[in-house]
């Protein structure tokens, strides 16, 4: 990383609030909770979708976003998981780790069809819950 985008972000950090709402203090403090409870609303809404179908963690971050709008501690918490992000992009692309990948993914499926197999011998193509009961 170049300094030069790090100077910059940390330019950037604080609140985003418009100039005349952080020109009173009561109104700052009031928009402040307003992006926190909107915040925690979608940040909840993505925890409740993790184990139901839905996008959960991009839920989760755009909840995230919205707090990073306001509060300094979301911002650098985004700042750390996209530089992780990018970093295990960058690592996954390792040819190493691909070929790793691959070889893992390709054993997974011949387990995965084998024991298919073993099923379909076994007790033919039958469902295994009975739907007429």
């Amino acid at each position: 990383m170049d300094t030069g985008s790090d100077e910059q972000g940390a330019a950037a950090l604080g609140s985003r609030a418009p100039e005349f709402i952080k020109a009173s203090r009561p109104l700052h403090l009031s928009w402040q909770v307003g992006v926190f409870v909107v915040g925690l609303a979608v940040v909840a809404a993505g925890i409740v979708m993790l184990p139901l179908p839905g996008p959960g963690w991009l839920v989760i971050f755009g909840g995230m976003a919205i707090w990073a709008t306001e509060f300094v501690w979301a911002q650098l918490v985004l700042r750390w998981t996209r530089r992780k992000v990018t970093e295990a992009a960058q690592k996954a692309l390792d040819p190493k780790v691909r070929r790793r990948n691959i070889i893992l993914t390709a054993v997974g499926l011949v387990i995965i069809a084998v024991l298919v197999g073993i099923y379909v011998w076994k007790f033919g193509m039958v469902m295994p819950w009975r739907i007429n009961e």
